[in-house]
C-alpha cells in the first residue's frame, strides 16, 4: 500500500519486523531458538525501540489531538507488551520468544491496517505530505 510521506519510513521499517516475526515462527531447533534470542534482542534495541519512540513522540500525540484515542491506546498497549517480552528475551527467557514473534506480527498488521489508515484519514496534509 502506498503511504503518505510522513508515514513512509515507519511503514518501510515494518518489513524488517515481519521478517523477524517469520524467523521466530520458523525457529524449531535449540540452535535456531538461540540464534533468534540473540538477534531479537539486538534488533529490538537497534531498530524496534527507536521505531516505537518515533511513533510515540510524533505520530501518536497528533492522533490524540485529533481525538483518535482508541488506536493510540491500542498502539501503546502493544508497545508495552513488546517491550516487556523483549526485556524477557534479553534476560534469556526463551519462553517469551514465540509470543514475541506473534505479538510483533500482529502489531505490524494493526499499524498498517488501522493506525496508519486512521492517521491518513484524520491528520492534515500539511503533516502527512512532509517527510523527515
Amino acid at each position: 500500500m502506498k503511504r503518505r510521506p510522513a508515514l513512509l519510513q515507519l511503514s518501510r521499517e515494518h518489513h524488517a519486523a515481519l521478517v523477524l516475526a517469520k524467523r521466530i515462527a520458523s525457529a524449531d531447533s535449540a540452535d535456531a531458538v538461540a540464534t533468534q534470542m540473540r538477534s531479537t534482542a539486538d534488533l529490538f534495541a537497534r531498530e524496534l525501540e527507536p521505531h516505537f519512540q518515533a511513533e510515540e513522540t510524533d505520530l501518536l500525540p497528533r492522533l490524540v489531538a485529533a481525538g483518535e484515542t482508541a488506536v493510540v491506546e491500542q498502539t501503546l498497549a502493544e508497545h508495552r507488551l513488546l517491550r516487556d517480552l523483549a526485556a524477557r528475551i534479553a534476560s534469556g527467557d526463551t519462553a517469551s520468544l514465540k509470543p514475541f514473534g506473534v505479538a510483533l506480527h500482529d502489531h505490524v498488521r494493526f499499524e498498517e491496517r488501522q493506525l496508519f489508515v486512521t492517521a491518513e484519514a484524520t491528520l492534515p496534509a500539511s503533516y502527512l505530505d512532509t517527510a523527515d
